[in-house]
Formats: C-alpha cells, sequence, structure tokens
C-alpha cells in the first residue's frame, strides 16, 4: 500500500485522522507548506490536485521558483560500526565512502518497490 500521491512530479503524503475521520497530506519537495484534506479518497486527490495548481499558479504570480532546492549533499547519522564496515566495503572496492553511498541510495531508490513489497 502507497500512503503518497503524486502530480506534476510533486509528492503528498496520506493519512487519516480518526478523530477528524477526514484523510489529509503535506505536499513534500517544495518551498512552503501546502497542505490539503478530503472525506474521501476522491475528494483527498482533487484537493491534492487543486493544492498543487494552486501553488504552482500563486509562486507563478509572485516570482517565486516552487520546488525546493537540493544542494546534493547532507549528513547520514550512523553508528559506528555501520560506518566502519561501510568504509571497509568502500576500501575493498576500490571506491570512496561518499560513492559507495551514493551507490547504496541509488540502489535503493530503483530497488524501492522490491524492497517495500518485503515489508
Amino acid at each position: 500500500m502507497d500512503d503518497y500521491l503524486t502530480y506534476k512530479g510533486y509528492l503528498g503524503t496520506v493519512h487519516y485522522s480518526t478523530e477528524d475521520e477526514v484523510f489529509y497530506g503535506k505536499v513534500h519537495g517544495i518551498n512552503d507548506l501546502v497542505n490539503f484534506e478530503g472525506a474521501s479518497v476522491n475528494e483527498l486527490k482533487r484537493s491534492f490536485e487543486a493544492s498543487i495548481d494552486d501553488y504552482l499558479q500563486t509562486c507563478q504570480q509572485v516570482g517565486k521558483m516552487p520546488d525546493k532546492t537540493f544542494k546534493g549533499s547532507f549528513n547520514v547519522r550512523i553508528s559506528t560500526e555501520l560506518h566502519r564496515k561501510a568504509a571497509f566495503a568502500a576500501s575493498q572496492t576500490g571506491i570512496s565512502l561518499n560513492e559507495f553511498v551514493k551507490n547504496a541510495i541509488a540502489y535503493m531508490i530503483a530497488h524501492k518497490s522490491d524492497i517495500n513489497s518485503t515489508t
């Protein structure tokens, strides 16, 4: 089961509030906070798409770039033992630790459907 929606290259999370009896979500990968909700799945999808369209139109009107900028670098916190094992594996493969981690992330993205089906 997927707990997200996609539209025009944007990703929205999907949650359900038992208290309010409503589906709700948040758009990811943008520079602002954009939420959406609906009482049914169809209403949630329409609200998500309308939120994206409205956000893009607003950004265009004010001359703002809608997409969040990703630098291409980030900190990853792992255990010292996992760090050691990764550094050794990278050395044994003849690549840098940075290249090793980049390859691991690319592998996980390419195989996410296989990984998700086993969890």
